[in-house]
């Protein structure tokens, strides 16, 4: 029950971080520039630790599905 709460838990919080990188990285590049006065908007270093945020949501999610089987 405890590892099946585990997993349950870390693939959301991988899911979670993938989408909110993509979500940096798209207001950091200007693709997605809401809300209109965002300190994000057009400013490379947030396309940079939105992308290092989505991979490391890929890990956490991938450990979650391989390791804790």
């Amino acid at each position: 029950m405890v590892e099946f709460l585990m997993r349950t838990f870390l693939s959301i919080l991988g899911v979670l971080m993938i989408a909110s990188g993509l979500l940096w990285a798209a207001q950091g590049s200007g693709l997605f520039p809401y809300p209109a006065r965002s300190f994000m908007i057009d400013q490379t270093p947030w396309v940079w630790w939105g992308l290092l945020m989505a991979v490391v949501g890929l890990l956490v999610l991938w450990a979650a599905r391989r390791r804790l089987r």
